[in-house]
């Protein structure tokens, strides 16, 4: 097959392009002929020439960029593409468009819940745009948000996971030190850029009832000024450490004993669990988007509603007193992650869907 891939990898930590990357550079490996637009200068554009990948230095400057559609549609004949796939809001109505009047199949992809609405304008540039041939969504919460919304071909509405590999997260935890806390302490860890769906709030409510007098709560990520109140007036105020942007997020959650993604709404496949996974640490996440599907709830971790401060405490509680429980759930999910989300599961699946849609 020819494949055409537009999106960005420039401004992204390397972790979070890491598995597209690595996805883009397996069909390559199958025997496929792949084509990147982007950036240039991208952190990953090295790498993609490594492996034989040709990049061409064309990313749309917004939404609709006639310059960008007008060089794709050129690639798209010139190159006999087939599959021309679209990665972020800004490159799938640019590829939709440049398609028209091409044999190449269509492919968005979608990764959060929610947001994509029949009666809004601007979802029929991306996932709603009816050049669109399939969608491929990160988890199976977010397929069954999709198939909601989109009009045809329902079918082509497919679940593929990302795919990773415990290599690239096997790190040195971070020492505990830096944060004033000894080897007997039992460190939860949220790590987010902090916005309402997150539940911060929730979390906050729920250590009010952690019994254990060794409990500490690690808040990494920004945006927490709005939560300052809360942080201040809790009776842990002592125990939570707000420790800002970090780019040791896998190191932090070797060191961490467990964890903790109170979302409300609004969640994909959260890359957090899943470094929290390849580093056997287990989580305690609520039903919200694909956090349930990383976790098997009582074996990995625990999965609590929405909402429900005292069974997310609770959850909490059954972590934290008991160091050989979190021992041995995260020593399974990291055997999950590596089972059921690797790499190569990745890629064959791509190519199994890429082949489905142009036998239609």
């Amino acid at each position: 097959m020819n494949i055409l891939i537009c999106s960005s990898y420039k401004y992204s930590a390397w972790n979070s392009v890491r598995p597209e990357g690595e996805l883009f550079i397996g069909l390559a490996q199958a025997g496929h002929h792949v084509i990147i637009c982007t950036q240039d200068d991208a952190k990953y554009t090295p790498r993609f020439k490594e492996f034989g990948i040709n990049v061409i230095d064309c990313y749309p400057t917004k939404k609709i960029c006639f310059k960008t559609i007008k060089k794709i549609h050129q690639i798209l004949i010139e190159e006999n593409i087939d599959i021309c796939y679209g990665f972020n809001s800004r490159s799938i109505p640019n590829i939709a468009f440049a398609a028209i009047g091409t044999k190449a199949k269509v492919v968005a992809y979608r990764g959060t819940t929610g947001g994509l609405y029949r009666h809004d304008p601007s979802a029929y540039l991306t996932q709603l745009h009816p050049r669109i041939n399939g969608i491929v969504c990160v988890a199976q919460a977010v397929t069954d948000d999709v198939k909601k919304r989109v009009w045809k071909n329902k079918d082509n509405v497919v679940t593929i996971y990302k795919g990773h590999n415990l290599d690239w997260y096997q790190v040195a935890s971070t020492n505990r030190a830096e944060f004033h806390l000894k080897g007997d302490d039992v460190i939860a860890i949220f790590a987010a850029h902090v916005r309402p769906s997150k539940g911060l709030s929730v979390l906050l409510e729920a250590i009010k009832n952690i019994t254990s007098p060794k409990f500490h709560l690690l808040l990494a990520g920004k945006g927490y000024e709005a939560y300052e109140n809360e942080i201040n007036i809790s009776p842990l105020k002592d125990r939570i450490h707000l420790i800002g942007q970090r780019a040791d997020v896998p190191s932090l959650m070797a060191m961490a004993d467990l964890q903790v993604q109170p979302s409300i709404s609004g969640e994909g496949l959260p890359r957090t669990v899943i470094e929290a996974m390849a580093n056997k640490t287990p989580s305690v996440v609520t039903t919200t988007g694909g956090a349930p599907e990383l976790v098997i709830d009582g074996e990995t971790g625990y999965i609590v509603n929405i909402n429900d401060i005292k069974s997310f405490s609770t959850a909490m509680n059954k972590l934290i007193d008991n160091k050989n429980k979190r021992i041995n759930m995260g020593e399974k999910a990291q055997q999950y992650l590596n089972n059921k989300f690797s790499s190569k599961q990745t890629v064959n699946q791509h190519i199994a869907f890429f082949k489905k849609l142009l036998s239609n």
